[in-house]
């Protein structure tokens, strides 16, 4: 049986992201969609409706089960692999950014979590 996460793949394959592309375009965490496949999880709710206000295009219904077309045609937008090279190098571009900044954002916030437990274990030692 083809699940949601299955059809979300096909989504993904046909926008031509990659599936991190993807993940960072919902806000979710890099290797959400491929961990959901490998797990066989199901989607949680919240983020279908992250994905569906992203990708308006996106047919829920076929999302969810399968059934109509995979886009709604009046919503429908081009795929990535459609867009001229420069657009699409400026896309990804784009993306790769989005990626840095995220991962700055999580090593500092990863720095701030080890220097107060530094803090703390100096604090606990005086």
């Amino acid at each position: 049986m083809i699940k949601t996460i299955d059809r979300l793949l096909q989504f993904i394959e046909y926008s031509g992201m990659s599936a991190r592309q993807f993940d960072l375009s919902i806000g979710a965490s890099n290797g959400y969609t491929l961990r959901m496949k490998k797990n066989h999880a199901s989607v949680g709710s919240d983020v279908i409706e992250t994905i569906i206000r992203t990708y308006p295009q996106l047919n829920l219904i076929w999302l969810m089960t399968g059934e109509g077309e995979m886009l709604n045609p009046d919503k429908a937008i081009l795929k990535t692999g459609e867009l001229p090279s420069s657009e699409k190098m400026e896309l990804e571009r784009i993306i790769e950014a989005k990626i840095r900044e995220r991962q700055e954002r999580e090593l500092r916030a990863l720095l701030d979590e080890v220097t107060a437990e530094i803090e703390k274990l100096k604090g606990e030692k005086d």
